[in-house]
């Protein structure tokens, strides 16, 4: 044989090789085979095929160079002889003809008839994959196997099986299934367990043990041999033994293996019904139909096929499974529900709760809205025949691989949120959808969102984030009100502290750390210098660009459209007023200063434009606002070094603008304030001109108040302007009749006498603050159209700015509080109504009522200092400081702490003490009844010493109601204009106001509990003076000012009364503390106060009532030595309403202090008959009393008033005779009695016996029957007779 050729060989060894082949006449390895011309047709096909000629290849004759490059001439097709081309028969149309286009291909579809195709199930198999082939396995019987694939054996092995048989059971029943049934209940038990085992079971081979991976050959046959033991072992145990066995290995053996050897076994038994049904005439193969559908069974559930439920609905399906189908051997039923039709939606009404679904646009979709499938709306999740999507669906649809399924999921949760701020859903849903979100993880979800590669999926989670934060309505009401007066302060969005709390254990922490922690300013309020941090950072963000951008050209100029070009420059007006109210932007000013000039000088234009634009209008109030902070700014007071660490952390820069810089603007401002004043008469154009008129007042206000502080300059100067203004400007206004109607629209819109206006948000969560504002507010309300507030706070700052700095206008200017309105006004916030719970919205809107209310009063201090002569209304004004000060919330502590230092403990408000108070007092006290005693000292005079100790009050309470140093420090910057000290704009979210309702009682509180937490028992120092002090204010506020301590309950009051006894051992010795205490003890006891004293009830500050006055009784019983007050404040509580434990609490546990209480009946505070009436009716305090009787722990010389109560109460026991009374108490009244009877004190038993009426007049405080009445004496001798006759003897 030729070798092959090697690398290195030339063609000369190749004709070599070629030579040899020939001369040895080889078999060539290949054919070559010669086919005729495929154009000629006379090829003859019976010609055999050339196979003995051979090409050679020769070099002779061969040119020695290469033949030249020339191009071929250039071929034709040669025609076919059976298909003549047409001689006038243009190619260009044949070739048309003969196109086929896609045009033509497309218009050519005809779809396939499958109708009649029959589709065959595939091979039934009780596993997930198919047996894995290894190649170790050998097929017996084919001989062909090494020429054919694995692939193919496999196939060809497939095709066989189906093809015959498998005789997997030795003995198949012919019988159709009803026959089958019948012959199986005609067995004997016995025999039932042999069918069962053999005939369902197949017990031909092993399933299990089948000898495979034994080494042995013979490993079939020990298997088989073993199989043969089992059943023989089988046949030998009864049916009820075999199911005990299975019990019992079913108990020992691991569930799982259990569930696998049952699956195993399911499939061979699967395997065998279906060869026999393949087997038996007449039967369709494994033809499934809707009304015969197989359960499945899975592993892990029990076999169910022999116990069939019979009432359970067949599965409808639209299509017929056939045996050709791929997969369709063993069907899943449950994973064919979603081919099948939806269910009928349920119409009737329920009061089940349901999921709610939303559509893709987020509404709340009803329960029974029936929807068609094309929206998109039905999926096949839970409640399958309900439209919409829910809450869970939707978040998992946001992890789906298909971003826009994302998008579309985080779309929908948007809407939602949006509509759900909105209040759309109302109270259809149960509970909150935002705080449902964030627990489930929705800030999480937008988290992950963002970082998604798909800038769909990203626009989305901005676009859900937003709708989180942001709410439309809010923003349009906090722009409508940017200009108004401290307009600007906003809260912040920051997590509240009670959310940091929830899952710390309060529990474990040290009392000290947790007083630190929750602090009143931790929790509530921001960092101090936060927001000041941030706007001083806004400079790495080229602020001063941006805001050039759209400040240096006027809106119309700007290639944008009209409204948008409006918006961007009033915002950036805004933007430029917030970093001017921190005292920054002074440079900008001076850059833009011409274009500020242009701006103004267009204002009156813009003004006069018929109708006006709301948008140009809001851009003029901004540009006003950010005008009166930089006159502000322009103020030379320079910012003092604080020593604390919040003032310490502000940077307090002297401001670089100069007065002479914005000394020019007055002029410009004026004019368009005159403008605007003018169509004051006219509602409908005064409405529509929003926030400009009120941006006037204030810059106005800003510009007389730098100009005041300017030391350069002559103060002349700005007292004949200020008096030229109020000349020419501000008294015309007060005299005008429409700004009456302004004042007299205060109580329509205020949100005080309206708790409406102040409704819950619909999503109101701590760390989400919103306003709840939907948008279009009512226009008689705070934010409305119609609203007076925003112009008439902003007038009254004007006021007190000018009364300030000229107190000769004070007479002219105090005209504007005798108007009506106002006093109307001032009488309606007075009034006893519910106040407003505390949201957002109600702290928002209440914060500038209480500007309005402020600025008021402080008017009316400088008008009554200034004037006494001119104080109108003294007694009204007073009576709204001392309610404002109880009102004022969180970030208006400079207003609490003015109002104490100027006007709370101002006499001139005080009328009553130049007017006959003190006596009034004294004569009302000898009118009433109760007061009738001599307390030795009248009322009178106490009043009239207070009135000469309120400096001394006055400073008291600046002590004991100081609030927070940082926080008073920041309110004191923003409210006095100094802006190089303010902190932030950003508000405290309150929780409740500065201070208590009862804080005139602050100082005895103190007391207490200095007096509680000192450990030597000393009395804090001036004690006294601070008890005194405090007393002599609430007493001024109980006889002048009751209407103060409307909010505080009199049992509060009672408490707090209790506090000075508890202080120490000698504070209630002292002759003006008694004095104050019996006079506040009388004003409490009165008939109309009395009434509403209620000791159940939770007080404010006190845990509990009872252990109060446990502690109180204790101290009484150590200290008291008799004292008359002490007893009177004991007896109080006492009376028959109130609780039993209180007197048991007495008579049980502290008996030892009856000797104490001497007080005279004289002497009682209040009737006897609260003691007496109704009869007490717990036995087990009559068993006390009648026990207190015998044993002399109480008799009339040492506790006159509890003696007389424990005869009254005793004597209606034993002589009741009830019916409904139980066994128990009538034996009680039955021993009572028998031992009353036989008492050897003779008086105490006329007393108990003889027991007529109360009568504090009397000595014993009771009236006496001379005799017993002869009912009284009947039952007397009845029971004495029942005792003698009983032998029952006993002392």
């Amino acid at each position: 044989m030729l070798s092959r050729p090697k690398p290195g060989e030339s063609e000369v060894d190749l004709l070599r090789f070629q030579s040899q082949f020939l001369a040895t006449g080889a078999v060539p390895a290949v054919q070559l085979v010669k086919k005729g011309n495929r154009g000629g047709g006379n090829t003859n096909l019976d010609q055999p095929l050339l196979q003995d000629r051979r090409d050679v290849v020769t070099l002779d004759n061969l040119p020695d160079s290469p033949p030249a490059l020339v191009p071929a001439p250039p071929k034709r097709a040669r025609p076919s002889l059976g298909c003549p081309l047409p001689e006038h028969e243009d190619p260009e149309e044949r070739l048309n003809r003969h196109d086929q286009h896609i045009t033509a291909v497309l218009t050519k579809i005809i779809e396939r008839d499958t109708s009649s195709v029959t589709v065959n199930l595939p091979v039934p198999s009780g596993v997930a994959f198919p047996p894995v082939f290894h190649r170790s396995q050998e097929r017996q019987g084919n001989s062909t196997s090494g020429k054919r694939s694995i692939f193919a054996q496999e196939i060809a092995a497939k095709r066989a099986s189906e093809a015959r048989v498998p005789p997997v059971r030795e003995v198949v029943s012919t019988l159709d299934p009803p026959e089958r049934a019948a012959s199986c209940e005609a067995l004997t038990p016995r025999e039932q367990g042999g069918q069962l085992l053999w005939g369902s079971c197949g017990f031909q081979g092993p399933h299990l043990v089948t000898g495979k991976g034994l080494r042995s050959q013979d490993a079939e046959q020990e298997a088989q041999t073993i199989h043969e033991e089992n059943i023989a072992k089988l046949q030998t145990m009864a049916p009820e033994e075999i199911l005990q066995e299975q019990q019992r290995l079913l108990a020992q053996l691991d569930p799982n293996l259990v569930a696998f050897l049952r699956s195993h076994g399911r499939t061979h038994e699967q395997a065998g019904e279906k060869a026999t049904e393949e087997q038996g005439p007449g039967r369709h193969s494994a033809e499934v139909t809707g009304e015969e559908p197989v359960v499945p069974t899975s592993a892990s559930e029990p076999r169910q096929e022999d116990d069939p439920d019979p009432g359970a609905p067949a599965l409808a399906l639209p299509v017929t499974p056939h045996k050709e189908w791929v997969h369709m051997d063993t069907m899943e039923l449950e994973k064919l529900h979603w081919t099948q039709d939806l269910p009928p939606l349920r119409r009737q009404r329920t009061q089940e709760r349901m999921q709610a679904r939303f559509n893709l646009q987020g509404e709340l979709l009803a329960p029974d809205v029936d929807l068609p499938t094309h929206l998109g709306l039905h999926h096949h999740g839970e409640e399958a025949e309900r439209a919409g999507y829910s809450l869970q669906e939707l978040f998992h649809l946001t992890r789906s691989q298909v971003s826009q399924q994302r998008a579309l999921a985080l779309h929908v949760l948007a809407q939602v949120i949006g509509r759900a701020q909105a209040g759309e859903f109302g109270d259809r849903l149960v509970g909150s959808v935002l705080r449902l979100l964030l627990d489930a993880g929705f800030l999480f979800l937008l988290r992950f969102s963002l970082d998604d590669r798909v800038d769909g999926v990203i626009a989305a989670a901005v676009r859900a984030l937003w709708a989180l934060l942001v709410a439309p309505g809010d923003e349009e009401l906090l722009d409508g009100t940017f200009s108004w007066y401290h307009g600007a302060l906003v809260f912040p969005l920051m997590p509240s502290q009670e959310d940091k709390e929830d899952d710390e254990d309060e529990d474990e922490e040290p009392p000290v750390e947790k007083a630190k922690r929750k602090s009143s300013e931790e929790g509530n309020r921001p960092p101090s210098d936060l927001a000041r941090c941030d706007v001083i950072k806004l400079s790495s963000f080229d602020l001063r660009s941006r805001l050039c951008r759209f400040i240096a050209e006027a809106p119309q100029e700007m290639a944008l459209p009209p409204e948008e070009a409006e918006t961007l420059s009033t915002e950036a007006f805004r933007l430029w007023a917030v970093a001017a109210s921190y005292g920054q932007g002074a440079d900008l000013y001076r850059e833009l200063y011409p274009v500020l000039m242009r701006a103004l000088q267009a204002v009156p234009e813009e003004l006069s434009m018929q109708p006006p634009r709301p948008l140009s209008l809001q851009r003029i109030a901004s540009l006003l606002t950010l005008l009166a902070h930089l006159t502000l700014a322009a103020s030379s007071t320079a910012p003092e070094p604080s020593s604390d660490g919040a003032g310490a952390s502000v940077s307090a820069t002297p401001s670089s603008i100069t007065w002479t810089q914005v000394s020019g603007l007055q002029p410009l401002v004026e004019p368009c304030l005159r403008q605007t004043l003018k169509l004051l008469p006219r509602p409908e154009m005064w409405q529509a001109l929003g926030p400009v008129p009120t941006a006037c007042l204030l810059f106005l206000d800003a510009y007389y108040q730098a100009w005041s502080q300017q030391p350069s300059l002559c103060p002349g100067d700005w007292l004949q302007d200020t008096e030229r203004l109020s000349e020419s400007l501000l008294l015309p206004l007060l005299r005008t009749p429409t700004l009456g109607s302004l004042w007299d629209s205060l109580g329509s819109c205020s949100p005080l006498c309206n708790p409406q206006f102040c409704v819950r948000a619909p999503e109101a969560l701590p760390s989400l603050v919103s306003l709840g504002s939907t948008g279009g507010c009512p226009s008689l309300s705070l934010a409305g159209s119609a609203s007076p507030f925003p112009f008439l706070t902003a007038l009254l700052s004007l006021f007190n700015t000018l009364a300030r700095i000229h107190k000769g206008l004070c007479d002219q200017l105090a005209t504007v509080l005798a108007t009506p309105g106002l006093q109307n006004y001032f009488r309606q916030c007075l009034a006893p109504v519910a106040a407003p719970h505390l949201t957002p919205f109600s702290a928002w809107a209440l914060r500038h009522e209480y500007h309005l209310q402020y600025l008021a009063l402080i008017l009316a201090q400088r008008v009554a200092t200034a004037q006494p002569v001119l104080a109108i209304n003294a007694a009204l004004h007073h009576s709204m400081v001392l309610a404002l000060l109880s009102r004022l919330l969180p970030g208006s502590e400079h207003l609490a702490h003015e109002l104490l230092l100027s006007c709370v403990f101002r006499l001139e408000f005080l009328p009553e003490r130049a007017s006959g108070g003190p006596e009034a007092a004294d004569f009302s006290d000898r009118l009433s009844l109760g007061s009738s005693k001599d307390s030795g000292c009248g009322r009178g005079a106490l009043l009239a010493q207070a009135c000469q100790d309120f400096p001394s009050i006055r400073s008291c309470y600046l002590t004991h109601c100081s609030l927070a140093r940082a926080s008073l420090l920041a309110s004191q910057a923003l409210y006095r204009g100094e802006l190089q000290r303010v902190p932030g704009l950003l508000l405290p979210l309150p929780k409740e106001p500065l201070l208590p309702t009862d804080w005139p009682f602050l100082p005895l509180i103190h007391l207490y509990h200095q007096a509680s937490d000192t450990p030597s028992g000393l009395p804090p120092a001036d004690t006294v003076g601070t008890a005194l002090r405090a007393l002599q204010w609430v007493l001024v506020l109980e006889s002048w000012r009751p209407q103060a301590l409307w909010a505080v309950p009199p049992a509060a009051r009672l408490a707090r009364l209790m506090c000075v006894f508890l202080v120490d051992s000698e504070l209630f010795r002292e002759t003006p503390i008694q004095h104050l205490v019996a006079a506040l003890l009388a004003r409490l006891c009165q008939p109309q106060v009395l009434r509403d004293l209620k000791l159940d009830c939770p007080l404010p500050g006190l845990a509990s009532f009872p252990d109060l006055y446990a502690s109180f009784l204790e101290h009484f019983e150590a200290v008291s030595y008799g004292d008359h007050l002490f007893g009177a404040l004991v007896l109080l509580p006492l009376q028959r309403r109130f609780s039993v434990a209180l007197r048991l609490a007495l008579f049980g546990e502290h008996v030892g202090a009856l000797r104490a209480l001497g007080l005279p009946l004289t002497q009682l505070p209040v009737s006897l008959e609260c003691y007496t009436e109704p009869p007490e009716d717990n036995l087990a305090l009559l068993q006390l009393y009648f026990r207190a009787l015998v044993t002399g722990a109480l008799c009339p010389r040492w506790c006159p008033v509890l003696y007389a109560v424990a005869v009254a109460h005793v004597n209606s026991f034993i002589f009741s005779q009830d019916p409904r009374s139980t066994d128990e108490v009538k034996a009680a009244r039955r021993r009572l009695l028998q031992k009353t009877s036989l008492l050897a004190d003779e008086g105490l038993r006329q007393h108990l016996l003889h027991y007529k009426l109360p009568n504090s007049a009397l000595p014993e405080g009771f009236e006496l029957y001379p005799q017993l009445p002869p009912l009284r004496q009947q039952y007397l001798q009845r029971v004495t007779s029942g005792m003698l006759q009983n032998g029952v003897s006993e002392a």
